[in-house]
C-alpha cells in the first residue's frame, strides 16, 4: 500500500485538516510526524510556557490519533535530516504539509523541498496571503483595503469543512521519541477538543457582546482562542464558518456588530500574516522608514520594572503579572503595556516584542510583530505615533472597579476604589489602613506620564525630521 507522511507543524488537529486529508488520498497509509526543532524550541524567541502548551498539544493529538487507529511519530533534530530518515524507513512517496508563511518557516521548507517530495496545502489562513493582493500583484498595506478584497473572495462554508477521519490504516513499527510528560499552562488545557469547547462557549455567550466586552479587563469577554490558533488546534476556517452562522442567526444589532467585530479579528490575523509574508524585514525594523531612527532611551532598570510588574502603574503591573503567571493577557492589556513601554519609557518596541515572544503561550511572529508596531506607531496601518495611552484613563475605563488590578496585584487588595488606579495619591493614613505603603509595599510611579508624553513626542518628531 502507498505511504505518505503528514508533516505536522501548525495543524495539531484532526478536524478540517487539509494536510491530513491530502495525505490520505488514494487510501494511502499515513505517517503522522512532528519534528521537534531546537532552533524553535531553544532559540532566542523560545518560550517555556509555549513549549509546554505545544507538548501538551502533541500528547492530545497522539491520543486522538490512537482513538482512530493511528499514532504520532515524534522525532527531534533537523527537519530535513529527520524527514529524510523517516521517508527511507517507511518508503513514503510523498510528504504533505500545510504552507507556513513566516520567514523562518519559508527558509526551512525551501531547504527540505530541495531534498524531499513535498506536497503543499493551505490551511494556516482562510485566504492564502498571495491571493489577497492588488490587481498588479502588490500587497495591501492598509487593513481596510485588505479586508475589502479578503471579504470579496469565496468564503469557506460548512459543507467545505473537512471531516475528521473515522479510522486510519494500521501503522508499521516505527521508532518514535517518547512524548514529554509536562504540566501545560493551567489557564490553557491544550488540544483540539478544548479549542472546540472554547469556540462553542464563546459563540453561545460572550460573542454577542464582544464589541464592548473584549476591552473590559474585569470580565470574560474574549474567546481566549489565540493559543489554539497558534498551533492549529482549531482551524481558522472552522472558526469563521461557525462565527458566520452565528452572525446570520443573531437577532439584535448589537450581537451582529459584535460577531462581525470578532470575524474582523480573524481578518486582522490574516493581514499581519500577509504583511510578514510580503515584508519579512519587519521582524528587524519598523515598517515606516521615517521612524526607524528613533532615539530610544532603552533604560535596563526601567525595562526590568516593566517586565516584573513594578512600574507603579497598577493596570500595567497587573497585566505584566498576568503574563508572568499565565503566559497570556487580553489584547486591551497588551496595547496598554506596549504603549507604556514605548511611549512612557521610550524603550524600543523590539525589546517588548522579544519579551512577549519569550513569555506568551500564543506567541506568533506575525501577530506579535504587527501588534507591537501598531501600538508603537511605526508599522503598517499603525496608530498615529502621537496616540499615547494614558494608563490611568485606560484603567478607569476598562477596569472601573479595579477588579482586574486586585486579581493580579496582591499588595493592592485592600486599597479603596477611589485610589486603586492611582495609589500614590493615597494619604498616609489611608495607606496604613490598606496595608500598602507606597515605596515600601508597592512602588511609586517610575515615570511621570504627562512629562514622558512630551519627551516621546519630541523623539518621534526628531526621527521624522531626520528622515526628511
Amino acid at each position: 500500500m502507498a505511504t505518505s507522511i503528514w508533516w505536522i507543524r501548525r495543524d495539531l488537529r484532526l478536524g478540517d485538516s487539509p494536510a491530513l486529508t491530502a495525505a490520505l488520498e488514494g487510501g494511502r497509509t499515513v505517517i503522522p510526524a512532528f519534528i521537534l526543532d531546537d532552533r524553535l524550541l531553544q532559540g532566542r524567541m523560545a518560550s517555556p510556557t509555549r513549549n509546554r502548551f505545544l507538548a501538551g498539544g502533541l500528547a492530545a493529538l497522539d491520543e486522538s490519533l490512537r482513538s482512530i487507529g493511528g499514532r504520532l511519530i515524534l522525532r527531534r533534530g533537523d527537519p530535513r535530516t529527520e524527514l529524510s530518515r523517516l521517508t527511507r524507513e517507511v518508503g513514503a512517496e510523498v510528504i504533505v504539509a500545510e504552507v507556513d508563511h513566516s520567514p523562518f518557516a519559508r527558509r526551512r521548507d525551501a531547504e527540505v523541498a530541495t531534498a524531499l517530495p513535498l506536497q503543499w496545502v493551505h490551511g494556516v489562513t482562510i485566504q492564502p496571503p498571495e491571493l489577497v493582493v492588488r490587481p498588479d500583484g502588490s500587497p495591501y498595506t492598509v487593513f481596510g483595503a485588505f479586508r475589502r478584497l479578503w471579504a470579496s473572495l469565496p468564503p469557506p462554508t460548512r459543507r467545505g469543512l473537512l471531516a475528521t477521519p473515522s479510522s486510519l490504516p494500521e501503522l508499521p513499527a516505527i521508532p518514535s521519541q517518547p512524548l514529554e510528560a509536562v504540566s501545560p499552562p493551567g489557564e490553557f488545557p491544550p488540544g483540539e477538543a478544548e479549542a472546540v469547547r472554547r469556540l462553542e462557549r464563546f459563540l453561545e455567550g460572550p460573542a454577542s457582546n464582544y464589541d464592548e466586552g473584549r476591552n473590559r479587563l474585569d470580565g470574560d469577554g474574549t474567546s481566549t482562542l489565540s493559543p489554539f490558533f497558534r498551533f492549529g488546534m482549531l482551524s481558522a476556517r472552522t472558526a469563521f464558518v461557525h462565527a458566520s452562522e452565528a452572525l446570520e442567526a443573531a437577532d439584535t444589532p448589537g450581537a451582529r456588530t459584535s460577531l462581525q467585530a470578532w470575524i474582523d479579528e480573524l481578518v486582522w490575523r490574516e493581514f499581519y500574516i500577509a504583511i510578514l509574508y510580503h515584508f519579512p524585514n519587519v521582524l528587524d525594523q519598523a515598517f515606516r522608514p521615517s521612524l526607524r531612527r528613533i532615539r530610544w532611551h532603552n533604560d535596563p532598570a526601567a525595562f526590568e520594572a516593566w517586565t516584573s510588574g513594578q512600574t507603579g502603574y497598577p493596570i500595567v503591573d497587573a497585566a505584566m503579572r498576568q503574563l508572568a503567571q499565565t503566559g497570556w493577557m487580553p489584547n486591551r492589556a497588551r496595547m496598554i503595556v506596549a504603549s507604556f513601554l514605548t511611549k512612557d519609557l521610550l524603550i524600543d518596541w523590539r525589546w517588548g516584542e522579544r519579551w512577549f515572544m519569550q513569555n506568551l503561550v500564543d506567541g506568533d511572529p506575525a501577530a506579535n510583530n504587527g501588534g507591537w508596531q501598531w501600538t508603537a506607531g511605526v508599522g503598517t496601518d499603525a496608530a498615529p505615533y502621537f496616540r499615547i495611552f494614558n494608563p490611568t484613563r485606560q484603567a478607569e475605563k476598562f477596569d472601573p472597579q479595579g477588579a482586574y488590578v486586585r486579581r493580579w496585584i496582591a499588595e493592592l487588595q485592600d486599597v479603596p476604589g477611589e485610589h486603586i488606579h492611582e495609589p500614590w495619591r493615597m494619604p498616609p493614613e489611608v495607606q496604613d489602613a490598606a496595608g500598602c505603603r507606597i515605596g515600601r509595599d508597592y512602588p511609586a510611579p517610575i515615570v511621570d506620564h504627562r512629562h514622558q508624553r512630551e519627551v516621546v513626542l519630541a523623539a518621534y518628531r526628531a526621527a521624522q525630521d531626520a528622515a526628511g
